[in-house]
């Protein structure tokens, strides 16, 4: 093949004849031969070609050509049209073509989302990315090496309702290590975002009690994290790590340096006040707001009330303000759990536990049948000392 002319009539031509094995390796053959020959070494000059094609119809070769020319050493200016002409192309390319080549299209979506950071303008690449893990996943319960690139451009958007979507999916399947971290990451810092403290708690000690081998940066930045979460979720923390917590994991935390976690500190320092605030609900039924603004070590009884209008909002607690006296009455939960939509809640979370329930039992008769499991299993069973474990029951004897 001579020309780029004559590769983009073949890939227009071969694109609507890929029906049989036999014809996508051929197709794939003419690509490759292509790639060295005519792409590469004309990388910077593709964009004419492009325009040529259409990424719906011609999906496989568009992707040759696209990550060919990404991969050039761009101007601003190209850069800059490069980015819708990426996006379209990710929302209009065909998944079951690009899953033949995942890897230059991961390549090609990586390019996509540095060039909208570099460019400043991160909300352009969320829904792009969003619809390129769909068309790269194999099933819904897939961690692709784009998901973490989804969530860090949701948190330079501040756009934390859309890291939250993709966040509700339960993940199974995981491919790289690293994927894992830095998806727990960024979700953590997501849902501390959203004030979804609990969540972000789950999140960041899934990053801390991963397995990990070496030195892993992200794992002590997400303990920090997680110690300024849990003061104020739940007013304490436990210095206690998991047992199941690797060497490795532990011995990573108890390196610390000075870092930019000021906004959560400040957070906690809030966070003090108003629990203070929910331990005078469970003392009185009605106390005024200079009362509460001395028992609570606040400035003025203004800053009182506000914090108690912004804790009402946020369901915190359950209380009126009288603005003529200054008084503040305290009330129980009215929710009696007897609506429909509380009904169908409930009923939605029991229908969820149940299949996760259901997930696990089948990844754990796995992970007991696999032969690696089974063989380190034999190996380390002398390290086990039996008698630290509670005997079973009588009853439960057979």
């Amino acid at each position: 093949m001579d020309s780029m002319e004559e590769l983009v009539s073949q890939i227009q031509r071969l694109s609507s004849n890929m029906n049989s094995e036999e014809e996508i390796s051929r197709f794939h053959s003419i690509l490759k031969q292509a790639e060295e020959s005519l792409l590469r070494p004309q990388a910077s000059q593709l964009a004419p070609f492009l325009e040529q094609l259409n990424p719906s119809t011609h999906s496989l070769g568009y992707l040759y050509i696209l990550e060919a020319y990404t991969g050039a050493a761009l101007s601003k200016e190209q850069a800059t049209v490069l980015v819708p002409v990426v996006a379209t192309f990710l929302e209009s390319c065909t998944a079951e073509q690009i899953r033949l080549v995942p890897d230059k299209f991961v390549s090609v979506c990586k390019k996509f989302k540095d060039e909208v950071v570099s460019l400043r303008t991160p909300m352009r690449g969320i829904a792009p990315i969003r619809t390129a893990i769909r068309k790269l996943q194999s099933s819904p319960e897939q961690l692709t090496t784009l998901h973490p690139d989804f969530l860090l451009l949701c948190l330079l958007a501040k756009c934390y309702k859309s890291g939250l979507s993709l966040l509700q999916e339960d993940i199974f399947e995981i491919d790289q290590p690293k994927d894992l971290f830095l998806y727990c990451y960024y979700g953590g810092m997501i849902c501390i975002g959203q004030k979804s403290f609990r969540k972000a708690m789950e999140l960041l000690k899934a990053v801390v009690t991963a397995p990990m081998s070496s030195t892993n940066a992200i794992a002590v930045e997400a303990h920090k994290k997680y110690i300024l979460v849990s003061l104020i979720y739940n007013g304490q923390f436990s210095t206690g790590l998991p047992k199941y917590m690797s060497a490795m994991g532990q011995r990573n935390l108890k390196n610390y340096c000075q870092d930019n976690n000021l906004g959560l500190v400040k957070q906690v320092v809030s966070s003090l006040s108003k629990r203070n605030i929910q331990r005078l609900t469970q003392t009185y039924l009605t106390l005024s707001l200079e009362d509460m603004a001395n028992r609570v070590q606040l400035n003025t009884s203004k800053e009182a009330e506000l914090h108690v209008l912004q804790m009402i909002q946020d369901g915190e607690i359950f209380a009126t303000i009288n603005q003529k006296d200054g008084m503040v009455s305290f009330h129980e939960d009215p929710e009696q759990y007897k609506t429909c939509e509380m009904i169908e809640h409930i009923d939605s979370s029991i229908q969820r536990i149940m299949a996760l329930s259901k997930k696990l039992s089948a990844v754990d008769e796995n992970v007991s049948c696999d032969p690696t499991y089974l063989a380190k299993a034999g190996r380390e069973r002398h390290r086990y000392d039996f008698d630290d474990y509670d005997s079973v029951p009588q009853r439960f004897n057979m």
